[in-house]
C-alpha cells in the first residue's frame, strides 16, 4: 500500500507545472505627496505568458498592494492593503483584445487597438493612491507588491484533493524602501 502511494505520488509531482521564475515586478515606487502615500508597480510577464495571451487564452492576474509597519523585535505588521484583479482575453483572428479591473467595487473595461497597449495598461499601476499618513502611527513602514496568476486549466476541486498541488502559475512579491512617517495620529 505504501509503495502504490509513494509511485502516486511521483507521478502526480512529475505531472505539476514548474513555475517560471521570468515574472519580474518593476518597482514599487512610492512617493510622498502632501501627506498623501502613492504607489506606482507595473508587471513584467515572461514570453510563455505573452505569448499564450496573444494566442487566446485568457489570463487573470491578482495585484496585492500592502502596507507594512517595520518592527524591531516583533514580525511586521500589516496594516492595509487593496486588491485588484485583471483580466486579459485577446482575439487573434478578429484582432479584439478587452482588458477589465476590478478592485472590489468598480469594474472598468476597456477594449484596445493592440496587444501591446493592452499589456501596458494592464500590467502597469500609477500613482495608486494607498492612505493618508495622518491616519498612521508615527513609525518606518514599507509597501509590498503580490502578483499572481491562477492556472486555468486544473478544476478547482483539484487542488482541495491533492494538497501539495500548486494552483498558481506564479505567486511573486517584492518590497519597496522605508517610508518614514512622522508625527501621524
Amino acid at each position: 500500500m505504501c509503495r502504490i502511494l509513494l509511485v502516486a505520488a511521483i507521478i502526480l509531482a512529475g505531472l505539476a507545472p514548474v513555475p517560471v521564475r521570468a515574472q519580474e515586478i518593476s518597482g514599487p515606487d512610492v512617493k510622498l505627496v502632501n501627506n498623501e502615500i502613492y504607489v506606482s508597480f507595473s508587471l513584467v510577464l515572461g514570453a510563455k505568458h505573452i505569448k499564450e495571451i496573444r494566442e487566446g487564452i485568457d489570463k487573470e492576474l491578482k495585484f496585492y498592494i500592502d502596507l507594512f509597519r517595520v518592527w524591531n523585535v516583533w514580525p511586521d505588521e500589516f496594516v492595509l492593503g487593496k486588491f485588484y484583479t485583471r483580466k486579459l482575453k485577446a482575439d487573434p483572428i478578429k484582432k479584439e483584445y478587452v482588458a477589465t479591473s476590478y478592485d472590489g467595487s468598480v469594474i472598468i473595461e476597456r477594449r484596445f487597438r493592440s496587444f501591446d497597449s493592452m499589456l501596458a495598461w494592464t500590467l502597469s499601476v500609477k500613482d495608486l493612491r494607498l492612505t493618508n499618513t495622518r491616519e498612521l502611527e508615527p513609525g518606518q513602514y514599507f509597501v509590498r507588491i503580490t502578483a499572481e496568476s491562477k492556472i486555468r486549466k486544473l478544476p478547482p476541486v483539484i487542488g482541495q484533493f491533492i494538497i501539495f498541488l500548486s494552483e498558481n502559475e506564479f505567486k511573486i512579491k517584492k518590497d519597496s524602501g522605508l517610508i518614514v512617517v512622522e508625527g501621524g495620529r
